[in-house]
């Protein structure tokens, strides 16, 4: 497993939601431009470095995984002197468009681009073949196999999912929770297996005291707003999403319960979206990922294949919980940090899958 760079991570973890809309560079690039060629006027005979985003459907703003890699390619045009044309994303409006996007960004000389999502293996295989010169990524899904300029990124969502649950057992005065998927897809199970896993690390019988639900769509608002109020409705009074867009209906579900009653955040630090209705947030550092790989392609150090970011080195973990710290009593802070010492020592491995549930075994704390 690859180290990331701790340097990046500090530098990640400052970089606000506001600088995502405050930041040079359009907020929708649509079709890349060309860069120009020599001999052109006012061109340079050096072709500048670029890097670009291919968006999963849901769009640049939906404050999750789309919303994180734009700021992570963001912090790169900062950090690598990128000027603003050199940056650029697109939002894919259908799934049938995700070929077409890849392929417009690398024929036009992109040096890097990243597709943000496992919805984009299939699309990323074809193209990735047909231009060798181009590197590629893809954010939670496999790169092409023997593919030398593809990356996959990938997390393990499992571990900071266990906190989440565990925490959210410990607190819990229903001592029922909840969790609301989008897709009910292997990735998705990563977060619901670890939840379930720390909530039973907290005493809690994970097939009674942990309901599950999906909206089976990531796009939805109104949905995981649904699915949330229903397991509100059911008894239980925190509710962790992993929705992508559709789980800011899980934060407006909490929000209008009230007191007492939490959701959890998921991907990057959603805590402000309703200060004080979010108990915490499951970050998932794609901003690390997307930062990390545009620098080590203008480096000149792009590596191939399988790219892995844990507890251990940040690139997963809880946020800070800056609006609800009073409400966590300071036992079940101090188990938090004990817990994520042993996930990082490699002593507390958390199931990826519901199947291994049942044989988990928590430490005693």
């Amino acid at each position: 497993m690859r180290t990331i760079s701790r340097r990046a991570l500090c530098g990640l973890a400052t970089l606000s939601i506001a600088g995502l809309m405050g930041c040079p560079g359009p907020k929708e690039s649509g079709t890349p431009t060309p860069p120009p060629k020599p001999g052109d006027p006012g061109s340079s005979a050096i072709k500048p470095f670029r890097a670009a985003l291919v968006l999963d459907v849901g769009g640049v703003d939906d404050k999750s995984f789309n919303a994180a890699a734009w700021i992570g390619l963001q912090k790169a045009q900062k950090d690598l002197g990128l000027g603003p044309d050199d940056v650029k994303y697109v939002e894919t409006k259908s799934p049938s468009d995700y070929t077409a996007n890849l392929r417009t960004f690398a024929s036009q000389g992109y040096d890097v681009v990243i597709a943000i999502g496992f919805a984009m293996e299939d699309a990323l295989k074809e193209v990735a073949a047909e231009f060798p010169a181009v590197k590629f990524a893809i954010v939670d899904g496999k790169a092409p196999e023997g593919a030398d300029n593809c990356a996959s990124l990938t997390f393990k969502e499992e571990q900071g999912s266990f906190l989440a649950g565990y925490l959210a057992a410990s607190v819990s005065k229903t001592k029922k929770i909840g969790f609301v998927g989008g897709m009910q897809i292997p990735l998705i199970e990563k977060f619901e297996a670890g939840y379930k896993a720390g909530a039973k690390a907290a005493g809690f019988d994970p097939d009674k005291q942990v309901l599950a639900v999906y909206t089976g769509d990531w796009n939805d608002v109104s949905k995981g707003k649904s699915r949330a109020s229903q397991l509100f409705g059911n008894g239980t009074d925190i509710v962790f999403h992993a929705a992508g867009k559709a789980g800011l209906g899980v934060i407006q579900a909490a929000k209008e319960k009230g007191k007492n009653f939490y959701a959890i955040g998921v991907d990057r630090d959603q805590d402000d979206e309703a200060p004080g209705s979010v108990l915490t947030s499951m970050v998932k550092h794609g901003d690390t990922a997307v930062y990390d790989t545009v620098k080590r392609v203008k480096e000149g150090k792009f590596t191939a294949g399988a790219q892995v970011y844990d507890l251990k080195d940040g690139g997963v973990g809880l946020s800070e919980m800056k609006f609800t710290k009073q409400d966590v009593p300071a036992d079940v802070q101090k188990n938090l940090q004990t817990l994520s010492g042993l996930i990082a020592d490699g002593k507390l491995i958390p199931p990826s899958k519901l199947s291994d549930l049942a044989a988990f075994q928590p430490p005693k704390l």
